[in-house]
């Protein structure tokens, strides 16, 4: 999942950072493999703080606010890039900021639409949480429980369908997942290392 990420990162990282004078041009790949791991870091440490459902209606599409700064999960990987602008590539604030803003929900939209649209195999669900999560998603009918979300298993009226087993599960793969990158250089660092060489 993360090579396809990381091109489609690509993708829209043309003018944003490509094209951007406050990012010098020998620096471009590594924005690129940075915004790559800010985005996928960023949906594991969702799951690993048990917002399943924040990032299921996100990808799966059902999210009010899409794809945008608005959204929360967004708005959190948003942040955090603009964090390792700052730390890792001394950008000024006003550019950091301005980068990810451009870039974030632009590449998050586009992995959303590539993810629910049924002729386009790159992306799937599935895939994306198993990778997430260390393989807890394998099995598990995502697209299923996505139609129970937004087609009422909400009895009570109260707005929450309960997604706790779920979200448990998912919370640990990913959590176990980051563990593992923590050590011998695994986890979605090591395996961007690895793609960059």
């Amino acid at each position: 999942m993360l090579e396809q990420l990381m091109e489609l990162v690509r993708e829209h990282a043309q003018s944003t950072v490509v094209n951007n004078p406050a990012v010098p041009n020998e620096q471009n790949e590594a924005v690129i493999g940075a915004a790559t791991e800010s985005i996928a870091s960023g949906l594991q440490q969702e799951l690993a703080n048990g917002n399943t459902e924040g990032v299921l209606s996100l990808l799966g599409g059902q999210s009010a606010t899409g794809a945008t700064q608005d959204n929360p999960v967004v708005g959190n990987i948003s942040n955090n890039f603009v964090g390792t602008l700052l730390e890792k590539f001394n950008l000024d604030k006003g550019a950091a900021t301005q980068l990810a803003a451009s870039l974030i929900p632009t590449v998050l939209g586009s992995l959303v639409n590539k993810t629910n649209d049924p002729s386009n195999s790159s992306f799937n669900l599935n895939n994306i949480f198993s990778s997430l999560t260390g393989g807890a998603a394998n099995g598990i009918d995502l697209q299923g429980v996505l139609g129970k979300l937004s087609g009422g298993l909400d009895k009570n009226g109260d707005g929450k369908v309960d997604l706790s087993d779920l979200t448990s599960l998912f919370s640990n793969g990913a959590s176990q997942q980051q563990q593992g990158g923590n050590d011998a250089g695994g986890g979605i660092g090591g395996m961007l290392k690895n793609l960059l060489g």
